[in-house]
């Protein structure tokens, strides 16, 4: 079965001077899916992510989202195609002088030309759909981390993204609330069909919430796979970052 692919990257190369962190990679995220990109601390994955956001631009190579080349974009045609996709920051990024309904709203004004009544509507069904109904008042000052992740979410949905980005989303959190926002994060790609990319160090948030595992290691794809293909690969890399094992290369040079 064929299948669409909303983000193409080719050939991605992105280096600061000599110094390589992402070595000409290839992925695919398909329309409707949750890829979730696993790797150690300072591998690259957050790297990834700048560039899809148009943050940062790439040394080299092709990036494809919705049927178009992104790599050299200025930054106003970035802006046209963040009008289809969210993002949820690590730390939630919240305005600290807007009230949740304000951030929610936010993106909604900025983009789009709606009523006053519109933009309630949509700002109080995101709320609930994220369990906080009733919220739109209350101060990012008076919310627990875990809140403020599920505002930030809410934020990322309300222009009605085709895509989705996810930075750390569980980062921070006990693993009550780590469950409760990966399930979320399951439940919006199941009721709003949006195709999610997902960076994280967290196992347990990948094997609720995705639907396919790329593993990153020193700037390359050392494999892609569904979740039960990642929890039973043979790749020594993969094994030992999914299992919390130290992994050393030199005891592995006849795996590679």
């Amino acid at each position: 079965m064929n299948k669409e692919v909303m983000i193409k990257i080719r050939q991605l190369k992105i280096a600061f001077g000599d110094y390589v962190v992402i070595d000409n990679i290839d992925l695919d995220v398909y329309k409707g899916e949750t890829l979730a990109i696993i790797g150690p601390s300072g591998t690259g994955k957050s790297t990834i992510m700048k560039v899809l956001d148009g943050l940062l631009a790439p040394t080299s190579g092709s990036i494809v989202i919705n049927g178009q080349e992104v790599s050299e974009f200025d930054e106003d045609a970035w802006n046209e195609i963040r009008k289809n996709m969210g993002v949820v920051f690590q730390y939630s990024a919240l305005f600290d002088f807007l009230t949740v309904g304000g951030n929610v709203a936010f993106g909604l004004k900025q983009h789009f030309k709606l009523s006053k009544e519109e933009i309630d509507n949509r700002v109080s069904s995101l709320l609930e759909l994220v369990g906080m109904p009733d919220s739109e008042n209350l101060l990012p000052s008076e919310l627990s981390g875990g809140m403020k992740k599920r505002v930030g979410l809410a934020r990322a949905l309300a222009i009605e993204p085709k895509i989705v980005l996810y930075d750390e989303p569980t980062s921070g959190l006990d693993p009550v609330m780590t469950t409760t926002i990966s399930k979320l994060i399951k439940k919006t790609q199941e009721h709003l069909g949006v195709t999610s990319l997902l960076v994280t160090h967290d196992m347990k948030s990948c094997y609720v919430c995705a639907d396919r595992i790329a593993m990153l290691y020193k700037g390359k794809i050392v494999q892609v796979g569904t979740v039960e293909e990642i929890k039973n690969s043979s790749n020594p890399i993969v094994q030992a970052f999914i299992n919390g094992w130290e992994f050393k290369e030199e005891e592995n040079d006849g795996n590679k």
